[in-house]
């Protein structure tokens, strides 16, 4: 099984602390953010990894992990040359991936679930895909699920009027027809192919599987999200 990490944008939201970096190299409390994702595929035993990334600040990536030696995992780079979407970013790992299956995750997502056997699990006896799931207080700013009789029946990206406050949140595992699934995608009101649009297209052939996360799970793409990452990080640190 294949690792694929998101770590393109802009930052714009984080702006001017991106104004001359990657949003992924900035620090959540003691480390790079780009080091939490790379170990939460690292801890669910995740060997190769793609880094998919802009050509901006690409060479930085390049300096500050290298061949993924320190991590024990190979690490391989992508350029998106332009902002299209995270299914758009997903498309360029077609190659990477091959006929295998792959783990996605969005490299300013930060976790503290030990995935390693929903990973193990899916690898060997599933296809389809699985998402992860978590109950949030501010549904409006990602993909709201709604689950009926223990499947997903409902997925919006961003809806003004949340039906739940149940999130899908950056992390998703699918097996190899998510690379024709995305071909067959339009672009969304924003101009982007939507990951939201990818498991869609899975909910409706009925092989969407999910996981709801039990410790804490933030973005760090806004200020106060990236404040709150660091505090969280702090705290599990402090514990352990």
């Amino acid at each position: 099984m294949k690792g694929v990490l998101l770590a393109g944008g802009t930052g714009s939201r984080l702006f001017p602390l991106t104004k001359v970096t990657n949003k992924h190299l900035l620090p959540v409390y003691n480390k790079p953010m780009i080091y939490y994702p790379i170990k939460t595929l690292v801890d669910a035993d995740i060997k190769e990894i793609l880094i998919i990334t802009g050509p901006e600040h690409a060479g930085d990536f390049l300096k500050l992990l290298g061949s993924g030696k320190e991590f024990g995992v190979r690490l391989t780079y992508e350029l998106q040359d332009e902002a299209g979407g995270i299914a758009q970013a997903l498309s360029l790992a077609e190659p990477f991936v091959d006929n295998d299956k792959c783990i996605v995750i969005l490299g300013d997502n930060i976790f503290e679930d030990d995935i390693k056997k929903f990973v193990k699990a899916f690898e060997k006896q599933e296809n389809g895909a699985r998402i992860f799931l978590k109950r949030v207080k501010t549904p409006e700013r990602f993909g709201v699920v709604e689950i009926k009789n223990g499947k997903v029946v409902y997925m919006e990206e961003k809806p003004k009027n949340p039906k739940t406050n149940i999130s899908a949140v950056g992390l998703y595992m699918y097996d190899n027809t998510v690379f024709e699934k995305v071909k067959r995608l339009k672009p969304s009101g924003r101009g982007e192919l939507e990951i939201n649009d990818v498991n869609l297209s899975y909910m409706k052939e009925g092989n969407l599987k999910y996981n709801f996360l039990r410790g804490f799970w933030t973005d760090a793409g806004t200020f106060p999200s990236l404040f709150k990452a660091s505090q969280l990080v702090k705290k599990k640190e402090n514990r352990n």
